[in-house]
């Protein structure tokens, strides 16, 4: 079951041929689902893979009831859209975790795909 903050999907894999262009890379991302009617705030919260790869979130409110997708690449950030700024690919198309930890690196949720770990969700 899930928190009131989890990870609700990733896509590990963005579509097409995997060239490193900035297009390609934002297609890689993983979305954060408040499901409680009140803002949390993700300030100091961090997102990482097995390779200890981190995105930490500054300055993020997630509304009640909303979602926000946090992308691999370079661009703007929006209310509903992140950006981590970074060049190479984050997320291991074949077997990885994505581990979200709050401001007291406490374990919120993870979600992991690949050998015997199911799939996403």
């Amino acid at each position: 079951m899930a928190g009131t903050v989890y990870i609700s999907q990733v896509r590990q894999d963005s579509p097409g041929r995997d060239d490193r262009s900035n297009w390609s890379l934002n297609q890689e991302w993983v979305d954060i689902t408040n499901s409680t009617r009140r803002a949390v705030s993700l300030d100091g919260w961090t997102l990482a893979d097995e390779d200890g790869h981190a995105f930490t979130f500054r300055h993020v409110r997630l509304d009640g009831r909303a979602t926000v997708r946090l992308h691999t690449g370079v661009g703007r950030d929006s209310r509903r859209d992140l950006v981590q700024g970074r060049r190479p690919y984050v997320w291991n198309d074949v077997h990885d975790t994505a581990t979200l930890r709050n401001d007291r690196d406490r374990f919120v949720d993870d979600v992991s795909w690949g050998r015997d770990r199911g799939h996403c969700r």
